[in-house]
């Protein structure tokens, strides 16, 4: 019967005083966009109140498991900044953090409900197909009305689940923080299994006993949990334990109709690191799907994650399905890539230039430099810089330029009369570069325009490149430029 030694010193041990939070993520490959908002919102909100944050894996359903994927979830937090202050790497005062290493402790709790008159142990032949199939007719289930010491009686040697043992008459009635107040009749609730025959928990089951006994004051997930909520409050109450806060959150789309899918191709965190965004930017659009500050802040757009801490309020998370939108986060992408300090933007660009410039004697921070407004994320740069270590093939027609009231017989007569200007020059760099070229329109009479652009096709063979010839020309240097001059030379006057 009841273990009480066992349960009075599992509610000893339980935190109070505080708001605890947990990111509780199934090990199951990839964090998808809105795992990973749950996860930022269960960190904003144990922030903002001086909280605790804490992680746990929920590794019950075994059939579901991918290797690796563990790493990803903490690989995913720490990059983000999701400091857990609890966890299977960090430990804790109630711990394990891990389910399975947990799984001893839930067949008690199951046991205890039974005793308690809200399970029941259900011996039903097909209990496991209809397990995963959802289907199960309990008015059809003998053993819901089985007198409890037939059933312990036949457990010793039969194979059984524990259910939730929903009454038929009445209604529940939950509070989410978003939706409000949810009623639903009981007779529209399934008995749901609670442990299964391999002795492992469900979902369900095992997510509210690890709540409670983590001292779990918010629980934060997605709103297609809504329909599990009264069955959740109604372990709650069979138990005698306080209800957490509910914040479901509605989902993350793709458009109007369809929720972000892996399956349809849809980025997780770590594709959309891989096509060129920075976290601090995924971080920041993330939490505005789905929730926008409020009061003096309610126009603001950029946060850093310690100002979405403070800003962070659970009021301001909306009831509508937000739509990803990838123009969107380009948008903030952009902005945080020209707020980086020049040298941090440099490091990360490193190895995006290094794919299109293999000649290390072209400097990463001078090229860094006139990509750092010229791009919305990191994997645009190579294909920005593909005239570097090669002058690409072009054809004369880009020396005519309306705007710049340039033609390929007045670019020819620039760049005869730049080069030896250009070899003469002492000594090499963007002032001196400057100042010779516009000093040259001023003796020519002309616009900086007229000379500034043959050469730039000249040095480039391009007619949009990051950064102006002044720039282009600093970075390969004076004996690659003026090859390059004597060869646009060439071109021109065959």
């Amino acid at each position: 019967m009841t273990d009480e030694k066992f349960f009075e010193e599992a509610e000893a041990q339980i935190p109070h005083g505080q708001v605890r939070t947990r990111f509780a993520p199934s090990p199951t490959g990839y964090m998808h966009v809105g795992n990973l908002r749950t996860a930022l919102y269960t960190y904003l909100i144990a922030k903002h109140s001086d909280g605790v944050f804490i992680l746990r894996i929920e590794d019950t359903d075994q059939s579901r498991q991918v290797e690796g994927a563990e790493e990803v979830i903490y690989r995913t937090l720490a990059e983000c900044g999701l400091k857990h202050d609890e966890g299977p790497d960090v430990g804790g005062p109630v711990g394990p953090y891990i389910q399975t290493e947990r799984r001893g402790m839930y067949k008690k709790y199951a046991k205890m409900l039974v005793e308690k008159g809200h399970a029941y142990y259900c011996f039903c032949d097909k209990t496991e197909s209809e397990e995963d199939s959802g289907e199960f007719e309990r008015e059809d289930c003998p053993c819901r009305s089985l007198p409890l010491e037939e059933a312990l009686r036949r457990a010793e040697t039969e194979p059984y689940v524990i259910r939730q043992l929903i009454p038929h008459e009445g209604t529940t009635t939950f509070h989410d923080a978003s939706f409000g107040d949810i009623t639903v009749p009981n007779d529209s609730l399934d008995d749901q299994v609670l442990l299964k025959r391999d002795g492992l928990p469900t979902y369900n089951f095992a997510n509210v006993v690890d709540d409670h006994l983590m001292g779990i004051t918010h629980v934060v997930r997605g709103s297609e949990y809504l329909s599990s909520a009264p069955k959740y409050n109604l372990l709650y109450e069979g138990f005698g334990w306080e209800i957490p806060e509910y914040v479901h959150c509605s989902p993350v789309m793709r458009d109007q109709q369809h929720k972000m899918s892996k399956r349809h191709g849809d980025p997780s965190y770590e594709d959309l690191r891989n096509d060129g965004f920075l976290t601090d930017a995924i971080l920041n659009y993330v939490a505005l799907l789905g929730w926008s500050p409020r009061g003096e802040l309610a126009e603001t757009e950029f946060f850093t994650l310690s100002e979405l801490a403070d800003a962070f309020d659970i009021a301001g998370i909306s009831k509508s399905p937000a739509i990803f939108d990838i123009e969107k986060l380009k948008y903030f992408n952009a902005h945080y890539i020209r707020n980086m300090e020049p040298e941090a933007f440099a490091k990360v660009a490193e190895p995006y230039i290094r794919q299109a410039v293999k000649n290390e004697a072209y400097s990463v921070s001078k090229i860094a430099a006139i990509l750092q407004n010229r791009c919305e994320k990191l994997t645009d740069i190579p294909e920005k810089l593909d005239f570097f270590d090669e002058l690409p093939e072009y054809d004369i027609e880009c020396y005519t330029n309306k705007k710049s009231k340039t033609n390929a017989e007045l670019s020819l007569t620039v760049l005869k009369a730049v080069l030896p200007k250009l070899e003469a020059v002492a000594d090499w760099n963007e002032d001196s570069i400057k100042e010779l070229l516009t000093k040259m329109a001023e003796e020519m009479g002309c616009k900086n325009a007229t000379v500034m652009w043959p050469v730039r096709i000249a040095a480039s063979g391009r007619l949009v490149t990051p950064g102006g010839v002044v720039e282009i020309c600093d970075i390969l240097g004076k004996e690659e430029t003026v090859a390059r001059i004597k060869k646009g030379i060439a071109k021109l006057e065959t």
